[in-house]
């Protein structure tokens, strides 16, 4: 591989090469579709923070509507807008630079749980929403007493390894959220259960507790769970390699929880329109 910008795997950008490794973003961009609808004319908008290198933004593309991008963090903006071949607005999340009732629809994906004080940033995204526009926000769930997420907190993977200030926020909290900021609440998802939670944590285990402290991995930032760029997926090509072997063996295992009947996750969205 090469370690530039445009680095591929296989022929295929890297983003999507990981986006097709991956358990719980797939699911998630099931997850928001279900909430989105149909799109064709509609004015959108896709907000993410970290955990985001530009591949669920091509598959929304792909669905329709005419889309606008965010990152809250710098890192990687420069990399993502390569890739997708558009404009990546930096969005400081107390003051978006973005006008009043620009979008018909807004989706903010895990951005929540990294801030304190949230009614700065739910009020920027009632406000660039225009009337009858949908706004969808994602989070881990903050139910605690949850088995995978006790486990994270017995084994070291305590929020702030992921960056977050909480663990995260149930559908009745973001609800509640919403509503404050006069967007009314009309549906909500979840994903992935706890065989894709399960299998998610040892990926991430991996990665944090020892591939992004080895000596001979200079290029992995410490303190992320996942590569974020070419460079970092570079210094763990052999690893990776690896993973993408046994990648079949973990997708069968994550869809062990179709034998989970509840239907809530650990990770959760509510939609709300703006009246």
């Amino acid at each position: 591989m090469n370690s530039t910008t445009n680095q591929t795997i296989q022929g295929r950008p890297w983003q999507m090469q990981m986006y097709d490794k991956s358990l719980k973003k797939k699911q998630k961009v099931a997850m928001l579709k279900r909430l989105l609808g149909a799109v064709s004319d509609e004015r959108c908008l896709l907000i993410s923070g970290h955990d985001n290198n530009g591949a669920m933004n091509y598959r929304f593309r792909e669905a329709g509507g005419e889309w606008s991008w965010g990152q809250v963090y710098p890192e990687g903006i420069p990399e993502m807008a390569e890739f997708l071949g558009d404009p990546v607005d930096q969005v400081d999340v107390t003051a978006f630079p973005f006008a009043d009732e620009t979008f018909d629809r807004v989706i903010i994906i895990d951005v929540h749980e990294h801030f304190s004080e949230l009614e700065p940033l739910n009020r920027e995204l009632a406000r660039i929403t225009a009337p009858g526009g949908m706004v969808i926000v994602t989070t881990p769930t903050g139910n605690t007493k949850l088995p995978v997420a006790m486990l994270k907190n017995w084994v070291g993977m305590k929020p702030e390894v992921y960056g977050h200030v909480v663990q995260g926020y149930t559908v009745k909290e973001l609800e509640q959220m919403m509503q404050a900021v006069g967007l009314e609440p009309i549906g909500w998802g979840a994903y992935s259960k706890f065989f894709t939670e399960f299998a998610e944590l040892i990926i991430n285990i991996a990665y944090v507790k020892f591939l992004s402290k080895k000596k001979d991995h200079p290029n992995v930032a410490p303190g992320t769970i996942a590569p974020t760029s070419a460079s970092e997926l570079k210094a763990v090509e052999k690893t990776y390699k690896k993973y993408a072997l046994i990648y079949p063996f973990m997708k069968l295992f994550s869809l062990l929880d179709w034998l989970i009947p509840t239907r809530g996750g650990y990770a959760v969205a509510v939609s709300a329109i703006k009246r």
